[in-house]
């Protein structure tokens, strides 16, 4: 294998690690809250992936084509609509079932995605075939030697990465971020402290979800292809990967993203006449390594949540 395929498998696992990573930080912040599993996480990322498709074409029929104008109002209008729709969730689902059994959540939430799922599928025009993404990024490349270097490759693991980084850098250096964090570890005394718990809940609810909306907007504008059923793989594979770094812990979720990624890549390296079953060998990969640490790579410490 000559190194230009290997810098290309490498640029294309960086991608993904980014993408994947934006999914699973929204499974580590609802469950370092609340203790609660989100399995509708990637459906609703899937819808507010769709409504910024759905803006697109609103831009186009009132004549804005300005590919960069477009871009950040497809990115606003589905970063808005999922944490709306993920706050939603939150109160009107999620803290209801508080005292329930942590099982009548999980069940609750997948049902909802299911719901999500069928609705886009049935009720959005043409919804059961995929839509193509507009591109809205340059397309140039620069040769290094056998291996392209696209500029729309690089510009959305740079965004990705300042998102990751600015995510870290609220919930460590502002009171939204140490309110998080107060009800993460205690929330009983977070509340005797006069800290607002509902609107705690709510706004991690809406930020997690509004960060997976750009990882969906990611994933349209890497394809240039949407459907109904992205969210499913995207969310499974955002849980396995929260599980895997370490349920509960930022850094983890983030390194459970770009290992799994890592190990699509090796996958598809190492089968190329079955690159089909690099989802395969990531998931026996991911299995085996929860069978050794199954607290995960980073486990999460009581004093440390989100």
């Amino acid at each position: 294998m000559d190194l230009g395929l290997i810098a290309q498998f490498l640029a294309n696992g960086i991608v993904l690690g980014t993408m994947y990573a934006l999914v699973a930080v929204g499974f580590t912040l609802f469950f370092g809250v609340l203790d609660v599993i989100k399995f509708s996480h990637g459906d609703v990322l899937m819808l507010g992936t769709f409504a910024g498709f759905t803006v697109w074409l609103g831009l186009e029929a009132v004549g804005i084509i300005n590919p960069w104008l477009q871009l950040v109002v497809v990115l606003i209008a589905s970063m808005v609509v999922t944490a709306a729709v993920g706050a939603a969730i939150a109160k009107w689902l999620v803290l209801p079932l508080k005292k329930a059994p942590p099982l009548n959540t999980l069940l609750v939430t997948l049902m909802l995605g299911t719901a999500i799922r069928e609705a886009v599928r049935l009720f959005y025009p043409d919804g059961s075939n995929p839509k193509a993404f507009p591109a809205l990024l340059p397309d140039a490349s620069i040769d290094l030697g056998g291996f392209a270097l696209r500029a729309d490759s690089v510009i959305l693991v740079v965004a990705g990465l300042l998102l990751i980084a600015g995510l870290n850098m609220m919930l460590n250096r502002t009171r939204l971020g140490l309110a998080i964090r107060a009800v993460a570890q205690d929330e009983e005394t977070a509340q005797i402290m006069g800290i607002n718990y509902m609107l705690v809940v709510l706004a991690t609810f809406a930020i997690g979800s509004g960060v997976a909306a750009f990882a969906g907007v990611m994933n349209g504008l890497y394809y240039n292809e949407i459907n109904f059923g992205m969210g499913l793989l995207l969310g499974l594979i955002g849980f396995s990967a929260a599980i895997v770094g370490g349920l509960g812990n930022l850094y983890g979720a983030i390194l459970g993203g770009f290992l799994f990624a890592g190990l699509q890549v090796v996958g598809s390296a190492l089968l190329p006449f079955a690159s089909a079953y690099k989802d395969v060998f990531a998931f026996a990969v991911v299995i085996a390594i929860m069978a050794w640490k199954p607290t995960g790579l980073i486990p999460e410490r009581a004093s440390e949540r989100v």
